[in-house]
């Protein structure tokens, strides 16, 4: 099943086999009608990952409170309800992934400010909680902190000065979709089925 606020995207995403679902992370009332279409329509989850987000890139102290919100709205509460709801129908052996963002550790300064590192550092704190709550009943909680990543977002926030981000990796070259993907992968895997409440950092060697 896939969530999505933009309903053809999550069917392009979902593929002929899966059920596309339009739901706003930020509204409890549509995150728990999505969960119940997507739990009745599998009888169950085995896998949930939480990668709604916005980013906002004002210096923290010319943040508005409304800015603020906005990020809190969607990148923390939005994790918050879907792990809520989603852990209703999982069971043994489901896993969680939350994606962070290096910034997490950073406090903001590449492209992203602190408000936006403020809520990714929140999603991490949120998941070290959920993966000790979830553990015993036998649901492996991770997250994946991404760097710089090459996506139409990051163009349009770094004014496409891509060659110059990248000449500050170690790799000297951005990430891609796949290499999240990829490290999001492992942690849904059997490989990876005794990791809980630990973080997967793909930065390039952008954050040592």
């Amino acid at each position: 099943a896939c969530l999505d606020r933009n309903l053809e995207g999550a069917r392009a995403t979902a593929g002929p086999d899966g059920v596309a679902i339009h739901v706003d992370v930020a509204d409890e009332a549509s995150v728990i009608r999505a969960f119940e279409q997507a739990g009745n329509a599998w009888g169950g989850l085995d896998g949930l990952v939480t990668a709604a987000g916005i980013i906002n890139t004002s210096p923290f102290f010319e943040t508005t409170v409304a800015q603020f919100r906005q990020l809190f709205d969607i990148n923390v509460i939005g994790s918050f309800l879907s792990v809520r709801e989603g852990a209703k129908y999982m069971q043994s052996g489901a896993r969680v992934c939350m994606v962070a963002s290096i910034s997490s550790y950073t406090g903001g300064g590449y492209v992203a400010r602190g408000a936006y590192a403020t809520s990714k550092g929140a999603v991490l704190t949120m998941m070290k909680s959920c993966a000790r709550e979830l553990g015993p009943r036998g649901i492996a909680v991770n997250a994946v902190a991404p760097g710089f990543i090459d996506t139409d977002m990051t163009k349009a926030i770094s004014d496409g000065a891509h060659e110059e981000w990248a000449a500050k990796i170690p790799l000297k070259r951005l990430g891609t979709p796949d290499d999240i993907a990829g490290a999001v992968a492992f942690l849904a895997s059997d490989e990876a089925s005794y990791i809980t409440g630990q973080v997967l950092a793909v930065n390039g060697g952008m954050y040592l």
